[in-house]
């Protein structure tokens, strides 16, 4: 079997990174005219600067506001929209599921895409996939595109100025990204772009986990006071770059699939997908009898930058029989990542695993994080 490593084409990040949109574009032979989809806040605080940038370089533009979920309804209307405006190119501005749903525009279309998170709390930029979510929240499962974005460009700056808690998020999702590449790679599993991974691929995981460690409080605490540091350009740097890389490059298992069946759970839906990750991590970790020690490190970690480790922080207070079931049933999906772990999974063990997780979590809190 082939080594198969992918990225995007140009990764662009710093300090008010935005302003270099145009020239970026135009140094990749991208034209107009362009149509930017992007949310609320992006829209408001990137506005004048598009129109400077895209000015400058020539290029021509069009906004259309995200409507919230990156669903099968929403890709048709944003289609049609890019359509309507002759676009040469799709350029994503916000979050994660803005930008899955940018990429399958581009992708169904056959344009060039770029993709600029204005908050670093996945590591879905750097990806050649979209996560399909109904139309109320829900998983229905995700869309391969033919590659990689052809820019992507982060303003750092601009998630200076974000939510903590996205950020977080961010180092939820990268958080799992070693733990469920190393178990790919020791099984010999395919990666998501159908081959064995690559050393690169692997030593970007590794990097990723170790950034978290080394600066994710420090990063943290730069997004609590609005300014951007050494720290917090690290951490996005893992958010998006290494997680990025190194998920799609070495492959994913339980832990995106607890996450994919805690979808399920109405009471999950306000929590977001680094948050439900995070968790995720901690089931997989006792799925696969991890020793104490690895989960001691990972519990560190997550509560001192105020990631889940228990049912009760992704919302699940009360957790019902039939409730449990149904998330277990998800997380063992016929086609799920948690068949990448290197023995047969069932629901049964599945919800076993949770119920450890956070019994563990919550041994962990009362010990550790009594004021």
């Amino acid at each position: 079997m082939l080594s198969v490593f992918c990225s995007p084409s140009r990764y662009t990040q710093g300090k008010n990174a935005t302003a270099v949109l145009g020239a970026e574009m135009a140094g990749l032979g991208l034209t107009g005219p362009a149509l930017i989809v992007g949310s609320r806040s992006p829209i408001r605080l990137l506005s004048d600067t598009w129109k400077t940038t895209l000015a400058e370089a020539g290029i021509a533009y069009s906004v259309y506001q995200f409507g919230g979920e990156c669903s099968l309804s929403e890709i048709e209307r944003i289609k049609e929209v890019a359509m309507q405006q002759k676009a040469n190119v799709i350029i994503g501005a916000g979050g994660g599921k803005v930008l899955d749903a940018a990429r399958a525009v581009a992708a169904d279309l056959n344009l060039p895409i770029i993709n600029c998170p204005t908050v670093a709390s996945s590591d879905s930029p750097c990806s050649a996939l979209s996560v399909i979510y109904s139309d109320d929240g829900v998983v229905q499962g995700s869309r391969f595109h033919r590659k990689n974005a052809d820019l992507v460009l982060v303003d750092t700056q601009i998630i200076a100025q974000s939510p903590p808690r996205l950020l977080v998020a961010g180092m939820g999702d990268a958080l799992a990204t070693w733990f469920e590449a190393k178990t790919c790679i020791d099984g010999g599993i395919k990666n998501l772009r159908g081959g064995l991974s690559t050393q690169s691929a692997l030593a970007l995981a590794k990097l990723c986990y170790r950034t978290l460690l080394a600066d994710g409080a420090d990063a943290l605490r730069s997004v609590q006071t609005q300014v951007v540091t050494p720290a917090l350009e690290r951490i996005v740097e893992a958010n998006t770059l290494l997680s990025g890389i190194g998920f799609e490059s070495s492959g994913l298992a339980a832990a995106h699939a607890v996450h994919n069946g805690l979808t399920t759970a109405q009471a999950t839906h306000d929590y977001l997908h680094g948050e439900k990750v995070a968790f995720g991590l901690l089931t997989q970790l006792v799925l696969e009898g991890q020793p104490r020690s690895v989960l001691d490190k990972v519990l560190c970690f997550a509560t001192e930058v105020g990631l889940p480790v228990t049912l009760a922080d992704v919302g699940l207070t009360e957790l019902p029989k039939e409730v449990l079931q149904k998330i277990a049933i998800r997380a063992t999906a016929k086609n799920d990542t948690i068949h990448n772990e290197p023995f047969e999974v069932r629901p049964d063990m599945v919800a076993d695993a949770i119920l450890a997780a956070d019994a563990i979590g919550r041994a962990w809190n009362k010990d550790h994080c009594q004021e």
